[in-house]
């Protein structure tokens, strides 16, 4: 078993800077790739950013690739994205997961474990 959570969201202005963190507990935190979805009212969750156990290869939906960097940090047990030039859309409850995904890094249904979710907010 694995425990996520996310910490780090907040309310910004467009063009504002957030680090979302994600804490891991239980089972050894380097067993599998993590990755950040976000949902928006009356929407779907949505892919964000993953980044894989091994070689720490990194995968970002279009929307956010070069504005949003994800790390880990295996010795903490945490998992980052950096969020910059935030815009209206990225407003969102933002949730981190983990799993053993086989390469299916923007799949949900792959990850075994969710975060509680933070709410990102980005005000015009």
């Amino acid at each position: 078993q694995v425990q996520l959570v996310e910490s780090g969201g907040g309310l910004v202005q467009a063009g504002g800077s957030l680090r979302l963190s994600c804490a891991a507990s239980g089972r050894t935190f380097s067993a599998g790739a993590m990755g950040w979805f976000r949902q928006a009212p009356g929407k779907e969750r949505e892919f964000v950013a993953a980044i894989s156990r091994s070689t720490s290869s990194t995968y970002y939906t279009d929307s956010v690739k070069g504005r949003f960097f994800v790390s880990r940090d295996n010795a903490k047990n945490t998992v980052y994205l950096e969020m910059k030039s935030l815009k209206p859309e990225d407003t969102a409850v933002y949730y981190c997961a983990a799993g053993n995904v086989l390469g299916y890094y923007a799949t949900p249904t792959r990850y075994a474990y969710w975060g509680q979710g933070t709410q990102v907010t980005v005000s015009s």
